[in-house]
């Protein structure tokens, strides 16, 4: 796997946007995943939109190309270095956040997002701004 893919773009992909179908397909030949976290804001949406059944449906669909990685005691131990860094520097980001940045750096993946406000503070991790 070369990318983990932020809640954003899968969000947009369940949408049928046009640039998240392109980009999510053509990432996916290099191998796509996302974290547990992702996974779990997805699925508020899913679980919460207009369309239960239709999404959940195509959610799975997106999982059978994107596996969901675990957190581990590894990645939450990067999660309390990151997190005390940022906060030492003023910095702090969402948890959740932090925790999706320490999946990727545990995993050294390449993060999609747009959410690079947030991201742009974690130190080394890669960042995908299509």
């Amino acid at each position: 796997m070369t990318y983990l893919i932020d809640s954003d773009w899968v969000i947009d992909w369940l949408a049928n946007r046009r640039a998240a179908v392109a980009l999510l397909r053509r990432l996916s030949a290099q191998g796509i995943c996302v974290s547990l976290i992702t996974y779990a804001e997805v699925l508020d949406g899913v679980y919460h939109g207009q369309d239960v059944t239709r999404y959940q449906r195509d959610f799975q669909r997106f999982l059978q190309e994107a596996p969901v990685l675990p957190l581990t005691r590894l990645i939450m131990q990067r999660f309390a270095r990151i997190r005390g860094d940022l906060r030492l520097r003023g910095a702090i980001i969402p948890d959740m956040d932090l925790l999706i940045a320490a999946t990727a750096l545990h995993h050294d993946l390449t993060l999609v997002t747009r959410n690079v406000r947030h991201f742009e503070r974690v130190p080394a991790l890669k960042l995908l701004r299509p």
